[in-house]
This record gives structure tokens, C-alpha cells and sequence, in this order.
């Protein structure tokens, strides 16, 4: 009756742990790759809108795009009179890229058509771009003076508030949350990751001892994520921050000898790591040991992939990027979701099997 109940409650461990590390089972892939077009990238999601860019069959240059969750969906964002465009960064309706005629690129922003195409380049500005957005605040870098500057903006070229830190050579911001904004700046004799609360002044080095340059892609809620630099080679390991230096944690994924992490939200970080020459998108929660191939959930004809961005609502996740498509080597936007289970039910579960094992076993005990 013992090695009953032994055998009993093995299997409600063994249940509870299958039902947990099947947490991010089942992903649904969309492929965003629209019809006529020879390439796409989607590069953020949020709010059911995802955008990045897609390259004309047949055409020379980029245009900026924007997509709700399918491939049908998809809007040129390119504005008129530009030879060429970006879409980066996407929230509350609001997109952030860039346009170019010629070689000069302006900062813009749009709301959700070509025609409301907003040029933020700042006063006294050669270039600029805007890399992300968030709660009508938007990030990026302008050429001014001798340098990149990193800055940010509320709509207009002219609410354009410098973050350069003093003593820079160079800066640039690639992501906001509203209150928080990351990038990178030269103080030294190589970029350093940082993070800006809204002024130059708040300025915060990210970059660990021991490394040759360093990079924040993302932040969201107090987390910080991008890559750094081996000092000894050319490896990128995949990095997040809680705010300081010191709180620098490597997520590469045991087997992988190069990541990097462009996208967090709500405690979860998306990226890329390389496997056997090739780049896989994954997600991790935190550590290294947490990584998850979203690589595997893509068809055999996709060779590499990156995930870019990530969006959180409630259970549901989604996550951009794109594919390197094996038969014509062209990238394909992807969009990754899912539903994550309540750690509620999963724990309730758990707790009725150890309750079960529990009456079997007293209902054993009491047996003549």
C-alpha cells in the first residue's frame, strides 16, 4: 500500500511539473509576409498592431509597414515624396520609424496611414530616427553638432528633449516606456548600454566590468535588455538589466555560443540565440535556464529567425520578428502568440492531486 502511494503522488508531481514547463506549449504562428512583396520585417508589437518593413518585389528600396495581426491587414506607411522607409516601434496607435530622400533620414511619426506621416527631425538636425514609442513618448537620436545625440520627443520635431550625457562622444536611445528610456552612449573609448529617466542628468552606465561594448534594446517596468560584447572575440551574449551595472544577468542559452535580447515586457524578455550557424528566436523569464525555442514552432522550410518585440495584455502574448525563408533566403514577418495559464490553476491542480494521493492514502490506512 506504501509503494502505492509512493507510485501515487510521483505521478502528481510528475503531472503538476508537465502542466507547468507546458506553461508556453502550443504557440500559434501568424505569418505576416504580405502578398507582392519579396521581403517583410516585422520589428514591434502592441495593442494588436505590428510594424516593422517589407521590400517591393522587383523594387531597390525599404517602406515603412504596418500590420493588425494578419497578412491581409497590412498598410504601407510609406510617406509620399521619400525614397525610402522604416517602421520601428508601435504604441497606442502610434508608430515610429523613419524616412530618407537620399541619404539624409528624418525621425517620423505616423498614425496608422502614409498620410499622417509627422517629421520629428529636430531644429538644427543633419539626421535622426525614431527607434521606440511609448504613451505618446517617443525615442531615438539626432545628428546635432559633432555627434549622435540620444533625445526624445511628444509629437513634434520641436518638444525634442536631449538626452546626451555630459562628457559624451555619442548617444542614441532605442527604447521608452513612458518614463524610462535605454540606448547607448560613448564616454569612454566604446558605447556603454544606459538608461535615462527623462534627462541627461539621470543618466545610468549599464555596462559590466570586463567586457568590450555594450548595448540596451528595450526596457520595460524596471527591466533592461540588449547585448554585450566579449572582450576577448566577437560574441554577443543576450543581457538584462534591473537598473544597474551590477544587476547585469547573461541569458545565453546553454549550447548557444551568441545571443541577444531586443524586446521585454512584464518580466519576460525575447531575443535570439545561435544554434549549429544559425539564429533562433526564443523567450526567456529571467535566467538563462528559462530560454524557450520559438524557432521549433516555425515550419522545416525556415532556416533562422529573431524575435523583436513583445506585448503582454493580460494572459495573452505575442511576439514579432521574422524568418529567413530557406527557399528563396528572403526574411518573412512573423507573429508568435499565446495564452499563458493562471499560476493559480496550475497550483489548485497540483493541489488536488497531492489531496487525492492524500485520501487514498488514508482511505488505505483505514482498510483491515
Amino acid at each position: 500500500m506504501k509503494g502505492n502511494y509512493v507510485r501515487f503522488l510521483l505521478l502528481a508531481i510528475v503531472l503538476t511539473t508537465a502542466l507547468v514547463t507546458s506553461a508556453f506549449a502550443g504557440w500559434e504562428v501568424t505569418y505576416l509576409h504580405p502578398a507582392g512583396q519579396d521581403s517583410s520585417v516585422a520589428y514591434s508589437v502592441s495593442g494588436g498592431q505590428q510594424v516593422g518593413y517589407t521590400h517591393l518585389a522587383g523594387g531597390a528600396l525599404w517602406r515603412a509597414a504596418l500590420w493588425n495581426g494578419t497578412a491581409g491587414s497590412w498598410t504601407d506607411l510609406h510617406p509620399a515624396g521619400y525614397s525610402m522607409s522604416h517602421a520601428y516601434g508601435v504604441s497606442n496607435g502610434q508608430q515610429v520609424g523613419d524616412a530618407r530622400i537620399g541619404i539624409p533620414y528624418h525621425a517620423g511619426l505616423w498614425t496608422g496611414t502614409a498620410e499622417s506621416w509627422v517629421d520629428l527631425n529636430p531644429e538644427g538636425s543633419i539626421q535622426s530616427c525614431a527607434y521606440g514609442v511609448s504613451n505618446g513618448q517617443q525615442v531615438g537620436q539626432a545628428a546635432i553638432g559633432d555627434h549622435y545625440r540620444a533625445g526624445f520627443w511628444n509629437g513634434t520635431a520641436a518638444s525634442w528633449v536631449d538626452l546626451d550625457p555630459a562628457g559624451s562622444r555619442g548617444s542614441g536611445a532605442h527604447a521608452t516606456d513612458g518614463a524610462q528610456q535605454v540606448g547607448w552612449a560613448q564616454t569612454t573609448g566604446s558605447f556603454h548600454a544606459c538608461l535615462w529617466s527623462g534627462t541627461a542628468a539621470s543618466w545610468v552606465d549599464l555596462h559590466p566590468a570586463g567586457y568590450e561594448l555594450s548595448e540596451a534594446l528595450g526596457v520595460s517596468n524596471g527591466q533592461q535588455v540588449g547585448y554585450v560584447i566579449t572582450e576577448y572575440g566577437l560574441a554577443s551574449l543576450a543581457s538584462l538589466w534591473s537598473g544597474t551595472a551590477a544587476s547585469w544577468v547573461d541569458l545565453t542559452p546553454v549550447g548557444s555560443p551568441a545571443s541577444f535580447a531586443n524586446g521585454v515586457c512584464n518580466g519576460r524578455q525575447v531575443g535570439g540565440a545561435s544554434f549549429g550557424g544559425n539564429t533562433h528566436a526564443g523567450l526567456w523569464t529571467g535566467t538563462a535556464d528559462t530560454w524557450e525555442d520559438l524557432h521549433g514552432y516555425l515550419p522545416a522550410g525556415y532556416t533562422s529567425s529573431r524575435a523583436q518585440g513583445i506585448d503582454m495584455a493580460g494572459n495573452d502574448i505575442w511576439i514579432a520578428g521574422y524568418a529567413t525563408n530557406s527557399a528563396t533566403g528572403a526574411w518573412e514577418a512573423v507573429l508568435w502568440h499565446n495564452v499563458i495559464p493562471e499560476p493559480s490553476s496550475l497550483l489548485a491542480l497540483g493541489a488536488g492531486l497531492f489531496g487525492l494521493a492524500g485520501i487514498v492514502r488514508r482511505r488505505r490506512i483505514s482498510l483491515p
